[in-house]
Order: structure tokens, then sequence, then C-alpha cells
């Protein structure tokens, strides 16, 4: 018994990554993928480059019956069922798994990446993980073969990202045996071709939502408006749904009455973390062929590859890629530890992975925001390498920048998601799951006290780097800690200094998960197989500092004045500090010159 407590130890809750140091070898990293996952990975590529990236073409032209069809193969090759549980049909896997396919699935087309990611998503799994085994019986094998297509009726015209003000109703009939649900629902993925809908109604005068499921059956009561003209994923099935009186069996509420709101909010946890996932393999793409199309266009006599602000945009274009893997995997596997951790303590399988997810929501809102603007920036850099081209819808990259921009606004918008990063870590500090206090009470002491002016032994391999990492926390701790003893509970009010904070938050964990894969490689493969990566670990730290010392002056401005102000600029300015700066140009060069000798991705 006492093992299972001390690994327990090892696995760090939600958000302590802020308080507690991870160390380099209890981080998964890609480079830790088992046999089997490798198999999975290289399948999902296969049909990938067979069924999808030949038909890019087709899926601008409105072509919905084609992502039907690649999610009926995919649901063949048992890709829908990932992450099912063997006695629903599906392939049971760990969560790690289940990200590796949702990556590799989505990087070549937005239309497929989305109606994977909403069937077996928010459409499928809700139904797993609050259904009654009855329920799971009846609806899972079929989503998990493909048999049946599964989609999400949360949004309404006036109930965006406020999703529990919607106006859809559930009326008990007088036997009390069915619900007629009525109302309307907006930009509901998958709505054109699916079987079942999970549906957030009201049910009287609730203070909250609840979910059902609902079969598509247009003679009760179900229509649709036409197909959405949208900006990007122009095959994916995107439309308004209608109910009118639709009678639901009580059997099949999802979970409890009034719980839908909460069902919602945790689909959009796995949600988000998934989104992240799904915005991975869509970098490598673009970076391979912007790098095939830089090594091949020749001007001035030389391919534009050769030239300085060439290299500069794929050094960064890889380095974010290499980043976002690493941090998606770090998160990916924490959970799935979690998860393992709850079914040896006796949880169910539901119980197990919903309480798994929960607990690092807050990672699940930092990768979604991370990723989904870094693969709006390497679209558009993208675009931008293949100069007038790039602008051509003959060339890929316009269809996947339109693709890319829906990601920052689907699953909460990234507005929303930094806001919550940092309300739910000062929520679970108020619980005490997390020890934010202390920590910021010594940041606090620290500023006061005279600082150190030894100079540090930085000889061993990226040890300036963390501990730059660790004084880049005492920034957050420094002004996250400000604004809490200043606003306390209203500081949820104080939208520009909550967005502020998640910047910091968001590039700490970004930053930290790079170094720590880039360490664990060099300790196992040796220090001279990972120069790039450790250059791009270098290189993104850099960014990294310089946005948090931005938005923490921006914070500290906003909230503070006089002595306490001076006190915390200079409290930054020693918190920032290199001792030895990098040579920024020198890095991109040695990441970028991999790029152009590999002409893909290489890492």
């Amino acid at each position: 018994m006492d093992n299972s407590k001390n690994t327990e130890k090892e696995i760090l809750r939600g958000g302590q990554f802020l308080v507690k140091e991870t160390k380099a070898d209890d981080v998964f990293t890609p480079e830790d993928f088992s046999d089997e996952q490798k198999m999975m990975r290289d399948s999902v590529k296969e049909f990938v480059d067979r069924e999808i990236w030949p038909k890019k073409e087709q899926f601008e032209q409105h072509n919905y019956a084609l992502t039907e069809e690649v999610m009926r193969k995919a649901g063949d090759m048992g890709l829908l069922g990932v992450a099912v549980p063997e006695e629903y049909d599906g392939l049971g896997m760990g969560f790690v798994t289940t990200m590796l396919v949702c990556d590799y699935i989505s990087g070549a087309s937005g239309s497929v990446a989305t109606a994977f990611g909403a069937h077996t998503g928010i459409g499928t799994m809700p139904i797993t993980l609050y259904g009654t085994e009855e329920q799971k019986k009846k609806y899972v094998p079929k989503l998990a073969t493909g048999e049946w297509f599964g989609a999400y009726a949360l949004t309404e015209p006036g109930a965006g990202s406020d999703a529990n003000s919607g106006k859809t109703k559930a009326v008990l009939s007088e036997d009390g045996k069915t619900y007629a649900i009525s109302g309307q629902k907006m930009w509901i993925s998958n709505a054109g071709f699916c079987n079942t809908f999970i549906v957030f109604a009201r049910i009287e005068d609730d203070k909250n939502i609840t979910g059902f499921i609902v079969e598509n059956d247009s003679s009760n009561g179900i229509s649709f408006g036409e197909e959405e003209k949208k900006l990007g994923i122009h095959s994916s099935s995107t439309r308004q749904v209608f109910f009118n009186e639709t009678k639901v069996p009580v059997e099949n509420i999802l979970g409890e009455r009034g719980e839908g709101f909460k069902i919602a909010m945790n689909a959009l946890n796995v949600g988000r973390i998934k989104l992240a996932a799904a915005g991975l393999d869509g970098q490598r793409r673009t970076i391979s062929k912007a790098v095939e199309y830089a090594n091949e266009r020749i001007q001035f006599g030389v391919p534009i590859s050769s030239f300085g602000a060439i290299k500069l945009k794929l050094a960064e274009m890889a380095t974010n890629a290499y980043v976002d893997e690493s941090a998606s995997y770090r998160a990916a596997k924490n959970i799935e530890d979690r998860i393992a951790l709850r079914i040896k303590a006796g949880n169910s399988h539901q119980e197990a992975e919903l309480k798994g997810v929960e607990e690092y929501a807050i990672e699940c809102s930092i990768l979604k925001v991370a990723v989904s603007e870094d693969i709006q920036h390497c679209t558009d850099e993208g675009i931008q390498i293949y100069g007038g081209m790039g602008y051509s819808a003959e060339a890929p990259m316009e269809s996947a920048w339109r693709d890319a921009r829906i990601t920052r606004i689907y699953e909460g918008t990234n507005e929303i998601n930094r806001m919550l990063c940092v309300g739910m870590l000062v929520k679970k500090a108020m619980k005490g799951h997390v020890d934010l206090l202390n920590p910021a009470q010594e940041v606090a002491n620290e500023l006061m006290g005279i600082p150190s002016f030894d100079t540090p032994d930085y000889s061993e391999l990226l040890s300036e780097e963390k501990a730059m990492i660790a004084k880049l926390k005492k920034v957050f701790l420094m002004v996250a800690g400000s604004a809490v003893q200043k606003y306390g509970t209203e500081l949820e009010e104080h939208q520009q200094t909550l967005m502020a904070a998640a910047d910091i938050l968001i590039e700490i964990y970004m930053a930290e998960s790079a170094i720590l894969r880039t360490e664990k490689n060099a300790n196992r493969f040796g220090e001279d197989t990972q120069t790039e990566q450790i250059a791009m670990s270098q290189l993104y730290l850099y960014h990294a500092v310089d946005t948090i010392t931005v938005k923490a002056k921006e914070a500290i401005l906003s909230f503070s004045e006089g002595d306490e102000q001076r006190a915390m600029l200079m409290g930054l300015k020693r918190f920032t500090k290199y001792q030895n700066m990098p040579n920024i140009a020198q890095l991109r060069k040695t990441i970028s010159e991999k790029v152009i000798s590999e002409n893909k991705y290489p890492f």
C-alpha cells in the first residue's frame, strides 16, 4: 500500500507545477512512446496520407459527404473508439494514446479534425463518463464503431460563453415518462449527419441546465437550418438545430437533473487538451510544406531557405511546435497516471477518468490557448514563406490558416480559457489543493531582503534555464499573490489583470515543459544528440521571459502604486535577469539549418 502513496507524491496535482519542482525524469515525452503507440501513430499517419491529404481540395468545396465517408473509414479502423472501454466495443486505450490519435488524425484537414473531435470528444465521451449502464450499452458501441455519429448541442443564439444561460426548455409529460424539449441550438458540428445529440436544456426554473441523449429523428420535432458558410473548416457540417416538442424518454437524462452545466464543463476540459493535440500535426505539416517550398524556390540565384529572414521564421515555427508537443504529452501522461491511481484505489472507470481530467483542468486550458495561437502563427508564417503563392487557394497554406482560426474560438474562447486557468488556480489554492499562499509570502519576503550577489555556477546543462524558470514562477506568485490580496474574491471582475497573469502562467508551463523534455533526452541519449532541442528550449525561454516581463509590468501598474509598485518592479527586474544572455540569432541558425537540411519538421 505504501508504494502507491509514494507514487502519488511524485505525480504532481494540477497547477502544482507552479510551486513544486518537476524532475526531468518524471515527465513523459514523445520520445517515450511505446512500440504499440508508435504503431498506432504510423497507422493513423498512413490513413491521413491516403484518405485525407490527397483530397485537400475536395474538403475546401463543402463536401460534407466526404467528411462523413472519412469518419466511417476511421470507425472501421477502430479510431473512433480509441478512448472507449473494450466492453462497449472500443479499443480501451490509455489517455496518451487517445491524444496521439487525435494529434495525427487532425493535421491534414480542419474539417476532419472538427468532425473527429466533436464525435469522439463531446459527442461520445459524455455518455461514456456520465451515462448509466443501460445508456452506455445502448449508444456507446454504435458511436465507438462509427455505425452512428454523435453531436453536442450546447450553444444557443443567446448562450455562447455564458453556456448556462440557455433558453431551451425540457417539460415533463403528465405521465412522467417523457420530456418535451423545445429550443434552438447553433454552431452544431456534425449536425448534418449525426444520429445522436447531447442536448442541454433547462427543466422548469432550475438554476442549472440538464443534459439529455436525444436521437436524431425528423418525425420527432427536429429540424435543421442550412449549412453555415464559414471562414474555414468548409467540409465540417455546422448547422442550427431546432427542437419543437421533441419527446425524449426520462431514462435519457444524462447524469442527474441540473448536472448539465457540470457535464458540459468537464466534457470541455477533455475537449481542450484534445484540441491542443489536434493543433500539433497541423504545425508539423505546415513546417514541412514551408521548408520544402523554401528549398525549391530560387530567388537571386539561390533557394530562399538560405536567407536569414526565412531561417528566422522556420526556427520560430519549429520551436513552437516542439514546445507544444512537449507540454501536451506531459499533461496527457499526468492525466493518464492520475486515472490509473484512482482505478487502483477502487474508483470506477467513469469516476477515475472524470476526476483525472478535472484534476488538470488548468493545464488543459493553458494548452488550448498556447497551441491554438501557435498554429495560427505557424500557418500565417507558412503563407508568408510561400509569398504570393501562399495567398493562392492552389497552395495548401491559406486553407490551413483559415482552418486554424476556429481553434481560438471553440471549446471556450482563448479569453475565457485565460481567465479560467488563473481563476481555477486561485480556487484550488483556497481549497488547499495547491499551496500558493506560503510560496507567495516567501516571494514577498524575498523582495524585502537583500539580493544575493554571488555568481551562480551554471556549468551544468540547462541549469541557468531551470533557474530562470524558478524565478519566473516567483514573478507569477508576486503578481497573482498581490492581486488576490488586493481584490480577494472580486479578482474575477478585473479581467485585464487576470489575462496578464494567465499569460505569465502559460509561458511558464510551456517553457518548463520543453526544458524538461530536452533535459530528459540529453541525459539518456547524450547531449550531442539534442543540439537543436537545446537551442529550441533556450529560444522559447528567451521569448517567454520577454512576454512575462511585459505582462507582469502591465499587471503591476494596474493595481499598485508608490513604494509597493517600485518594490514589485525591482523584483520583476531581479526575477527576469539572465546571467548569460543567449545569442538568439545563433540559436535560430542552429534550429533552422536542421529543418532545412532534413527538408521537413525533423524533431
